[in-house]
């Protein structure tokens, strides 16, 4: 889970360089958001894949 962990981070530091701060948020809710949905769509249990 570390490794899943590091690369959302890698992903969420890069998004302030790219974009406004308020824009980083929404994009992290709405990716928080889709993952959430798919999750209860499929009635599962969420576990991060180890990469």
């Amino acid at each position: 889970m570390a490794c899943k962990d590091t690369d959302r981070q890698s992903w969420l530091a890069q998004l302030p360089d790219r974009e406004a701060a308020k824009i980083a948020t929404v994009a992290l809710a709405n990716k928080t958001v889709r993952i959430t949905r798919a999750v209860m769509s499929r009635d599962e249990v969420y576990a991060a894949t180890a990469a």
